[in-house]
């Protein structure tokens, strides 16, 4: 959430939900560092929670613009703006049970289904590569990050009297060669830049060794007869996940089990992908033409499970299976109910392909914690736990430093603010950015002001 002063005018780049401990998450979330109502434009880069889910409070809280975002984003976020309120009100639910216990005042959600479906009116589509001018004296333009459906990095052409200043937001930046979407595009010619560093201070796997990765899994948890559980992001990394293993059923590689994507909303967001091929690369272009049935999110093996009764009975499902579920994290969703029922068990293999954030059940059981508690009931983990990189949809650390110099190949940039990314690896790759000459790189802390002279 980066708030633009130009001309007397304010714009917002994203506004996401902070994701952390529970009460200071919720307060952060709910108080804005300004008045909602003074912001005159939102331009949102994609449709991940952690920069699109607190559009509903902003608007709640009295924000009347527009939110410009690329028609795949604004479709994305129909559904998962209206699924986050579902998630406010189920997460108030538990905790107000237990403030009750204790006399407390029971809490409100940040928002409701009503809140966020009133920001979804707020949206206006605007595809890649066309300008527009969401306030006087700021001309933008979305690129393709390469990141998800639908992400952009935003090109801001800002005028003030008669000077202009190009900052790009680089939103965040996806990875060369991953399935399904094209290439990262990089915007050139900044004189500010707004960068995000999740992956700073580290290399990943290429995204070839994750087809071989899950052939593998799906190959030992056959051989067990157990469960293999994809704890997994019910947005981008669920459709890789099902692209790859749509490759492997398609080459005869894939062991005869059957899959299971455990989750209604990536059900709901696997159909908007249906619906944006503009986003897509040569390669799945050509996997629509090819495939067997026309569908690489799809094949015979493969059950999408809407209902809670289904999502249910596959804990009581007999034989070897792979269930992918949400949240990614593991900090809600159904995951934990499978979880609960087969962490305990040595058959079990729990295979994270996302990033954990400190604080979460995925870090813990990743940081190999012997006892964990999943919906409150202390559960001994005898699972194997495994992790493969490979999946990754954001830039590692050599993708930033060369998404960061073709920006300033054109010219010097002025200076970076680094974003997005735990402490270690926000300055990990600031170090990188001054060793390679750029003299200004900063790593903001919440509240700075700068200036762009």
């Amino acid at each position: 959430m980066h708030l633009l002063h130009v001309g007397g005018r304010r714009v917002l780049l994203d506004c996401g939900l902070y994701q952390g401990h529970r009460k200071h998450a919720f307060e952060r979330n709910r108080n804005f560092p300004f008045e909602p109502s003074s912001i005159d434009a939102v331009i949102l880069s994609h449709a991940h929670i952690d920069h699109s889910g607190n559009l509903p409070t902003l608007v709640r809280a009295g924000f009347k613009g527009r939110i410009y975002a690329t028609p795949a984003t604004r479709d994305l976020c129909q559904f998962m703006l209206v699924d986050s309120a579902h998630i406010q009100k189920s997460d108030v639910r538990y905790v107000n049970r237990r403030r009750k216990r204790q006399g407390q005042r029971p809490f409100e959600p940040l928002y409701q289904i009503g809140d966020a479906r009133k920001a979804l009116g707020r949206f206006r589509a605007v595809h890649y590569g066309r300008a527009f001018e969401p306030v006087p004296g700021v001309r933008a333009t979305f690129v393709d990050a390469g990141h998800i459906l639908g992400s952009a990095s935003v090109v801001l052409d800002l005028t003030e009297g008669s000077r202009t200043r190009r900052l790009v937001f680089s939103g965040d930046i996806g990875r060369r060669g991953l399935p399904i979407l094209r290439d990262p595009q990089i915007p050139r010619g900044a004189d500010y830049v707004i960068m995000e560093s999740t992956y700073g201070d580290r290399e990943h796997e290429p995204p070839s060794r994750a087809r071989e990765y899950l052939r593998q899994f799906a190959q030992s948890t056959f051989e067990s007869g157990g469960k293999l559980l994809v704890p997994s992001f019910a947005l981008g990394r669920t459709q890789e996940i099902v692209y790859g293993m749509n490759q492997l059923w398609e080459s005869g590689e894939l062991a005869p089990l059957d899959v299971f994507v455990d989750s209604p909303l990536a059900i709901d967001l696997t159909e908007v992908y249906g619906k944006h091929p503009e986003c897509y690369d040569g390669e799945m272009l050509e996997a629509m033409a090819n495939d067997t049935d026309g569908d690489p999110l799809g094949f015979r093996r493969l059950r999408y499970v809407r209902s809670a009764e289904e999502s249910k009975s596959l804990n009581t499902r007999k034989g070897p299976a792979i269930i992918v579920a949400a949240s990614g994290m593991c900090e809600g969703g159904r995951i934990l109910h499978h979880l609960l029922n087969h962490v305990g068990k040595p058959s079990t293999t729990v295979l994270f392909v996302g990033y954990q954030a400190q604080h979460t059940l995925g870090r813990r059981l990743l940081e190999g914690e012997r006892e964990v508690r999943v919906l409150g009931v202390p559960v001994e983990v005898r699972a194997r736990i495994e992790r493969v990189d490979a999946y990754s949809a954001h830039a590692d650390r050599t993708g930033l430093l060369d998404w960061a110099g073709a920006a300033r190949e054109r010219g010097q940039v002025l200076q970076y603010f680094l974003v997005h990314g735990e402490p270690d690896s926000a300055e990990a790759l600031a170090s990188d950015l001054r060793s390679a000459g750029t003299a200004d790189v900063q790593v903001p802390e919440r509240g700075s002001t700068f200036p762009l002279d």
